[in-house]
């Protein structure tokens, strides 16, 4: 848990600016934007480089939290799934690891991402200008003006993501290790800060490609007045994205995504 801390803020400091480019491709309906370099350079030109780590106060606390929490439970889990010889097969990390990713998404994720989302989406760097002028005032303005639960906006493909991403990455970090490095359950070896990153890499490279669409969809869904919603669910969400935009729409953001998940697991595990 402690590792899983240290690495959430060690990735939020790093890969902030990919996080907001790719949370304005995906909220981009006009095509302003033409890519991942194309947005980070018009970003860094028309509002300063400063505005590529907008949102960074609720992305670090949300990443440390999150990470703390996906460690933590994911090791309960995974315990309570081993047999009576302390054995655990795939198909029950499989299970543990979706378990963990829907925990985060409850508990952690969704709260602090759409208070994230609300800051990255602002254009411009002037607090004057700006609805909201920090991460407390966002959410002080959003519970005030669309009531608590709006802060659990987009928490159905939040869970989608989340509980997929892990389902995937716990039983491929450890089959890495495995395949590898030669590691086995129970064996004492501790693994170099350098086979770790390698097998966090490796394991983080699946998720971004599985749920690009869940992704998509919970940017759109945060993004929106709770009043006043463009979508009214996952599932409209998912029908309306590409009715009006294209197929392409759903996996706007996968490459910003591929630039953050793999090189993010890669940080996390070489700090545990």
């Amino acid at each position: 848990a402690v590792a899983g801390s240290v690495g959430g803020v060690v990735e939020a400091c790093v890969l902030q600016p990919v996080d907001v480019m790719k949370t304005r491709l995906q909220l981009d309906k006009v095509g302003q934007y033409r890519g991942m370099a194309h947005c980070g350079a018009t970003i860094a030109r028309t509002e300063g480089v400063g505005a590529l780590w907008k949102g960074l106060a609720p992305f670090s606390c949300h990443l440390t939290l999150k990470y703390t929490m996906r460690m933590g439970t994911n090791a309960m889990y995974v315990n309570a799934l081993r047999d009576e010889e302390g054995n655990i097969s795939l198909g029950r990390r499989v299970v543990a690891g979706l378990g963990a990713g829907v925990t985060e998404a409850v508990l952690v994720v969704t709260p602090f991402e759409v208070v994230k989302i609300r800051l990255q989406q602002q254009v411009g760097l002037a607090k004057e200008q700006l609805r909201y002028k920090g991460p407390l005032h966002a959410a002080r303005t959003i519970v005030r003006e669309e009531g608590v639960l709006a802060l659990w906006s987009g928490v159905a493909p939040t869970v989608c993501r989340n509980g997929i991403n892990q389902a995937l990455m716990f039983p491929l970090k450890w089959a890495c290790d495995s395949m590898l490095w030669g590691k086995r359950d129970g064996d004492g070896r501790q693994l170099t800060p350098g086979q770790s990153m390698t097998s966090g890499f490796v394991a983080g490279m699946v998720g971004p490609f599985a749920t690009v669409a869940f992704d998509v969809v919970k940017t759109r869904m945060m993004a929106q007045d709770r009043n006043n919603p463009t979508y009214r669910s996952m599932m409209h969400a998912l029908y309306e994205i590409p009715r009006k935009e294209g197929v392409s729409a759903l996996f706007k953001g996968l490459v910003p995504r591929l630039f953050r998940i793999p090189p993010g697991q890669a940080i996390v595990w070489a700090v545990s």
